[in-house]
């Protein structure tokens, strides 16, 4: 026949011959049978918050016939059920089951009531009692056991501290009365030395001073009156019991001296004093004012000067005129 053809002519293809199928498919189903069966995909489970739809029952029908042929008697396959597959189609792990996230949202996190704290804590007091209970009997449990020998040692050295215990407590009352007593004297000598300092101030004229007194004024229109005039109402005043003197701007003090001007007047200390001449005069004004209007005192000496004395008693006197200390350049302090 390869010979009978032209050339240029192309020989002709036979169909392939396929295999006969039986009737019922029974070639296609030994190919199925071969290949496992694709996984179903797991149903996800509905979300825990919103119910299932309820659907609609199925009418209860015949049960479906067995499967007849050779479909029904193919090998079983290989591979695990869908139910105990991990990973669903798309590679994602299952979701839990419901009953688990039940179980999570009701032990986390923790519901804690007023009543179950109140009875933790009586729980708690009566465990801590129980302690300190045990602990103490087995304290005294510890005595109970011990001898006639120990227990009179025991008793010995309680006794000889307290004995200590009540010596400390006595020389530390002891000690806290010396101090308040050195401490009370301490503070009197310090407030009786201060006092002293300012008696000594007023007299030395560095310190001002107040209290009741009168005020002496003697106006000297013709100018009569001279320092040694001066000097005797002075000396009758301190005679009287004058604490404290001041004229005009003056401060008397044991140093004090009276001159009489060149030009007239008088200088007290070495400063000119011009009239009216102002004694204030701190003491007893009861004393002072009979002592200048004595007869043939001072008032009576002025008057015949042709000078006015004016006495005023004051019950508060103040004289705020100092004096400069000067030190005294022979006289020291003698030894005891």
């Amino acid at each position: 026949m390869d010979q009978d053809r032209t050339p240029g002519e192309q020989p002709e293809e036979k169909p392939e011959e396929q295999p006969a199928r039986e009737p019922g498919g029974r070639a296609d189903d030994e190919q199925v049978a071969g290949r496992p069966e694709a996984p179903e995909p797991a149903e996800e489970p509905a979300p825990a918050g919103e119910p299932e739809p309820a659907g609609e029952p199925e009418p209860a029908g015949e049960p479906e016939p067995a499967a007849e042929g050779p479909a029904a008697e193919l090998p079983p396959s290989d591979e695990p059920p869908v139910s105990e597959w991990v990973e669903e189609p798309s590679g994602k792990p299952a979701p839990p089951s419901d009953a688990r996230r039940r179980l999570k949202a009701a032990l986390w996190p923790p519901r804690i009531s007023r009543g179950q704290l109140v009875v933790a804590l009586l729980l708690c007091s009566l465990g801590l009692a129980l302690a300190i209970q045990v602990r103490s009997t087995n304290d005294h449990s510890q005595l109970r056991g011990a001898r006639q020998e120990d227990l009179v040692r025991i008793l010995d050295e309680l006794d000889s501290r307290q004995q200590r215990l009540q010596q400390e407590k006595s020389q530390l009352e002891q000690s806290l009365a010396q101090l308040e007593n050195s401490s009370n004297q301490a503070k009197e000598a310090q407030e009786q030395t201060k006092k002293k300092a300012t008696e000594l101030g007023i007299l030395a004229g560095t310190v001002k001073a107040t209290g009741p007194g009168i005020v002496l004024t003697v106006d000297d229109p013709q100018g009569q009156v001279k320092a040694d005039m001066l000097l005797d109402t002075l000396q009758e005043l301190r005679a009287a019991g004058a604490e404290a003197i001041q004229i005009n701007d003056v401060r008397v003090v044991a140093s004090t001296y009276f001159t009489d001007a060149s030009g007239g007047g008088v200088q007290i200390d070495g400063k000119n004093v011009s009239q009216p001449f102002r004694f204030t005069v701190i003491g007893n004004p009861q004393d002072l004012t009979p002592a200048l209007n004595i007869p043939g005192g001072v008032v009576r000496t002025l008057e015949k000067q042709q000078a006015r004395a004016t006495i005023t008693q004051q019950q508060k006197v103040v004289v705020d005129a100092l004096a400069t200390p000067t030190p005294p350049q022979y006289a020291k302090p003698a030894a005891k």
